[in-house]
């Protein structure tokens, strides 16, 4: 079974803590090498998919060093982030919004206190992705959005190929170059981890959320899951539905 031997539970949450400490420092720039600045425009996609107005008071989970986040407050948001790297938050640029050492699937946030919730490739990541999307269920207000942006594979047999070529074999070159060699060897296979397509909309409407919805972006290179958090008649009146915009 492919990805069988990655590390899962407490040993995968340790891992993935000290991984990203070690590559803080050069965190960024290998991204916007590897993704060619592609990755500015997703966020920003991401961001108009959460269809909120600011100042909404939007959390960047799993922020890294707060891109998101500077994304976020650029278009008038009221951003804050968090992470369970310090090493990563350390990194963070001056002037950043308030960034947090926290577990995705324990915030320090009260109940229903969010408009909105954005993270960036981190599904994967979360040793619980079901505890963290019922986490996230928890401090989103009834109506808040959530828009989770992360890797997907192109349906394309071209891009596909290339996107193999590029995710498999030339980005952990670059990394070990750059940064870190087992933390970018790390990087393709852990998209073992990522539920399906349906599986993943079935976790998010399972965590308190309506109208689950897939976007693929360039091609199908990445992908962002959006919802809506449900509110107290919702709650009450059982399963709502998914599909896609």
């Amino acid at each position: 079974m492919p990805g069988s031997d990655l590390p899962r539970g407490e040993e995968k949450a340790l891992v993935v803590r000290s991984m990203f400490d070690r590559i803080a420092p050069r965190y960024d720039l290998v991204n916007r090498l590897m993704t060619f600045g592609l990755d500015q425009g997703w966020r920003r996609r991401t961001i108009g998919l959460l269809e909120l107005a600011p100042p909404s008071l939007v959390l960047d989970l799993a922020c890294g060093t707060g891109d998101f986040a500077r994304a976020l407050a650029s278009s008038g948001f009221a951003a804050v982030g968090a992470d369970v790297s310090f090493g990563m938050l350390a990194a963070a640029h001056a002037g950043s919004p308030p960034l947090v050492e926290a577990d995705g699937a324990r915030l320090p946030f009260g109940d229903a206190t969010l408009d909105g919730i954005v993270s960036g490739f981190a599904l994967r990541n979360f040793a619980d992705l079901r505890g963290v999307l019922t986490e996230c269920g928890r401090v989103l207000r009834p109506g808040g959005r959530l828009a989770l942006l992360e890797v997907d594979t192109p349906t394309s047999p071209l891009l596909h190929l290339g996107h193999r070529v590029w995710f498999n074999v030339a980005v952990p070159r670059l990394g070990a170059l750059l940064s870190d060699k087992d933390a970018y060897r790390y990087l393709p296979r852990s998209v073992a981890y990522l539920p399906s397509r349906a599986d993943l909309l079935a976790d998010v409407t399972a965590a308190g959320f309506t109208d689950a919805r897939h976007h693929e972006l360039s091609g199908g290179i990445t992908q962002v899951v959006t919802a809506t958090r449900r509110g107290a008649a919702a709650l009450s009146a059982g399963a709502p539905r998914t599909g896609r915009r």
